[in-house]
């Protein structure tokens, strides 16, 4: 007997037998593609399935077969003990993820550190203060392209917008085949068969290969350029090597921040409180971007199972793979008090947006100075907003979840 967690209605995830070793009550009917619900609450889907469970863990048949782990405590352990739980492939089903080799998340440690430095550099903490300036630029163009008009989707004309432009000059490639490559990004994140593995990463490679090339023979002080020109163990990277972590850097940029900002303004323009609570105390801004970041995660990491053991007493096989939704580490409520609600004076302690370990996200800290900046020049044009009346705002699920439109009006004329 399953346990109570509607089915998915995805016709083309794989389903797998349950394997002997998984205990018939820690079986649920779960697909990470297409929770129920989630086109009305990405997060409350993923709340619904913890509160729903008897058990910390829990195996679905779904996407091959894998664990799925509930409690913040065993995310943030488990994305962080690379020995026991390694990263080999970026989604589920495995068939599908051994095909995406992207450098250095399907590496661990040590052979994981070199590449990691990498792309550590082009997103250092100095480098992204010293962007605040065209960060600032690029977010209140935007703003300002649409804020007369009284109405904009801010999806498509905002939150795409802003992190892939700023991406681009991060980089230094042109912005021409933006719209193309979110698309090449969305198929890894949140495939909908659209294309095959081999065709997304061929893409991706076809765009940045003129560009690869011509840095690694005439690097400049871009981060392309950094990974192009790098070394491992002494010796240039070689092209291939090179290749995938482009891929990796370009996937991030393209993809993560734009859907985080969709739900946190989503919010805002549902929540008049909290919106004129910031506008009537702007040094409240840095703090809450990070109570935004801990309540609306949106990344779920997959791990593979390196050694046969007992984890949080549920027995594990080496080879079995396992989701870790990092959104319910800062939903844990016994983590915080009232997960669920958001609070600009709340003490942020600990979660697992940004992942734990070797892999925690390079890009951190230009995580939060975007999301920063964005409300402090946002609030400052549109301070009142609100969803278009009679609109639907619908939310997709996948290793990235995402608001796939969010069409918001204001009085243009205040």
């Amino acid at each position: 007997k399953m346990n109570q967690v509607q089915a998915s209605t995805l016709e083309t995830d794989i389903n797998a037998p349950i394997p002997s070793h998984v205990p018939p009550e820690l079986v649920v009917d779960f697909d990470m593609y297409n929770p129920p619900n989630v086109k009305r609450d990405f997060h409350q889907a993923w709340v619904d399935l913890r509160e729903r469970s008897a058990t910390d863990i829990v195996w679905t048949p779904r996407n091959g077969g894998h664990w799925i782990t509930l409690k913040g405590e065993d995310i943030a352990n488990m994305l962080g003990d690379y020995q026991r739980f390694k990263s080999n492939i970026l989604l589920l089903p495995a068939t599908s993820g051994d095909e995406y080799r992207v450098l250095p998340t399907t590496l661990n440690p040590p052979e994981h550190g070199p590449y990691r430095a990498l792309l550590n550099a082009p997103l250092a903490a100095k480098t992204v203060m010293a962007m605040d300036p065209v960060i600032r630029r690029l977010a209140s163009d935007a703003i300002e392209s649409f804020r007369e008009r009284g109405s904009c989707d801010f999806i498509s004309e905002y939150s795409i917008v802003l992190p892939i432009k700023l991406f681009m000059e991060l980089v230094e490639l042109p912005t021409g085949d933006v719209e193309r490559l979110k698309f090449l990004a969305d198929q890894v994140t949140r495939p909908d068969g659209t294309m095959t593995v081999p065709e997304v990463m061929g893409a991706f490679a076809e765009f940045l290969d003129p560009f690869l090339r011509e840095r690694r023979e005439n690097p400049g002080k871009d981060g392309l350029s950094t990974i192009a020109a790098g070394l491992i163990n002494g010796e240039q990277i070689d092209y291939e090597e090179a290749m995938d972590l482009a891929i990796q850097l370009l996937i991030a940029g393209l993809d993560t921040i734009a859907s985080f900002l969709g739900f946190m303004m989503l919010f805002l323009a549902n929540n008049p409180a909290h919106r004129r609570q910031l506008i009537d105390e702007p040094s409240l801004i840095p703090a809450a971007a990070d109570e935004f970041i801990r309540r609306f995660g949106i990344v779920q990491n997959i791990r593979t199972v390196a050694v046969d053991q007992t984890f949080n007493g549920v027995v594990m096989k080496e080879g079995d793979h396992v989701c870790i939704p990092n959104l319910l580490h800062g939903l844990d409520p016994d983590v915080y008090d009232d997960p669920m609600e958001v609070d600009f004076t709340r003490e942020i302690h600990d979660h697992s947006f940004f992942g734990n370990g070797a892999h925690r996200c390079p890009g951190t800290f230009l995580t939060r100075t975007e999301v920063r900046i964005t409300l402090e020049e946002w609030l400052d044009r549109i301070p009142d907003f609100n969803v278009e009346a009679g609109e639907d705002v619908i939310m997709k699920g996948g290793g990235v979840g995402t608001v796939v439109s969010l069409p918001l009006t204001w009085d243009a004329e205040r």
